[in-house]
């Protein structure tokens, strides 16, 4: 048994995931979600609400249509009682499909997991499918996009992979102008709202940028998702593993947190748009032993790789002294296409006087496509 259909057997135990995708609130994801799981119920499917958040919309709660509801628990965090999903019930009830609204949505502190899109993890292990709902600007790989675009830094995060791993995506699609009428009519929020999200978040040219992001995401997200089945159903029918990949992309990590994540995700995001493996390497010299580096740096490196991991990535740690010959040694032997490089924060002199790694892996691998990616403030993880 080879290890893709392997992969394939302990797939088709897990629980299948359905994501009704949208720009923004009040594109009617929720809506749709509810609609889809009283279908199901009419077809005789187990479905239970785990948790659905009407944020006291009218339409919203009509569509429950008597759906059942693991009630949710409640958790007193600095002495305020505080409510959210109730993981171990609905594991405990065991449906065949659960509606679980808001997968960026942080969890209660006292939860199993800190993470909504954690609790659907093991949903879906369980052998429970899960209907859920996300907002585009909420993917981890798009922060420093979606900053750009709309100036909102979201600070709720979902990795990639969930996306890339659901079953289906559905996009709710709505025009931006049809949306801010919404907004006004208030069936999004509440009246004292409504101004200052018309000329924030909800600007014409925000919702714009977002319902194209939106679009693109799931045509990858479904690319991406064909090309793998494609590949492991012809290594099946040849027997054999999948053909190799064409493009494969390398994030050159190094100790320094600054700009690390940006890295990372500009990374994730060449990645995805060529449908292709990636690998982050992090090359350890002598001076970043763990007796010689500083407890922060150590800390913030751990927590690049969590993210990277996140993200999608393979992580590769080596131990060198030549991080140079180190790289473009991986880059050969992996048949990498594209490598992303942090700009070097070495002072001119120094560049001069030592070389910089750049410069140097670009002559030692002339065959790998090089980007560099500018620096700028780190922020912190949510």
């Amino acid at each position: 048994m080879t290890e893709d259909f392997l992969a394939f057997v302990r797939a088709a135990k897990r629980g299948r995931l359905k994501v009704f995708l949208g720009m923004a609130a009040g594109v009617g994801k929720t809506v749709a979600m509810l609609r889809e799981g009283r279908r199901l119920r009419e077809e005789g499917v187990d479905v239970v609400a785990g948790v659905v958040l009407t944020h006291g919309r009218a339409e919203t709660e009509s569509e429950k249509g008597g759906l059942e509801t693991v009630p949710e628990k409640t958790i007193e965090y600095r002495g305020v009682p505080l409510r959210d999903m109730d993981l171990d019930a609905l594991l405990a009830r065991k449906p065949d499909v659960a509606l679980v609204d808001e997968l960026a949505h942080t969890n209660v502190p006292g939860c199993k997991h800190d993470k909504r899109w954690e609790d659907v993890d093991d949903l879906l292990a369980n052998g429970i499918s899960v209907l859920t709902t996300l907002n585009v600007q909420h993917l981890e790989s798009l922060h420093e996009l979606i900053l750009r675009e709309t100036g909102v830094d979201v600070r709720e995060r979902v990795p990639d992979r969930v996306l890339h791993d659901a079953n289906e995506v559905v996009v709710i699609d709505v025009p931006p102008g049809e949306l801010q009428e919404r907004l006004r009519a208030g069936k999004v929020y509440p009246a004292h709202k409504i101004e200052q999200a018309l000329h924030g978040f909800f600007r014409h040219d925000n919702l714009a940028a977002l319902r194209q992001i939106a679009l693109r995401e799931v045509a990858n997200a479904v690319e991406a998702r064909a090309d793998a089945v494609g590949a492991i159903t012809a290594g099946m029918e040849r027997n054999s593993k999948p053909a190799a990949d064409a493009e494969r992309v390398m994030v050159c990590m190094s100790s320094q947190p600054t700009g690390a994540a940006r890295l990372l995700r500009r990374g994730a995001r060449l990645a995805g748009g060529l449908n292709s493996r990636w690998f982050v390497l992090y090359v350890r010299t002598p001076s970043e032993s763990t007796t010689r580096i500083d407890a922060a740096a150590l800390r913030q490196v751990s927590d690049n790789i969590n993210l990277a991991k996140e993200l999608g990535a393979e992580i590769v740690r080596i131990e060198a002294t030549d991080v140079a010959a180190s790289l473009a040694e991986f880059a050969t032997q992996r048949r990498i296409t594209h490598a992303v490089f942090g700009r070097s924060r070495r002072s001119p002199v120094l560049e001069r006087l030592r070389g910089s790694v750049l410069d140097r892996f670009m002559r030692l691998a002339p065959e790998v496509d090089v980007l560099v990616v500018g620096n700028g403030p780190e922020e912190p993880r949510p």
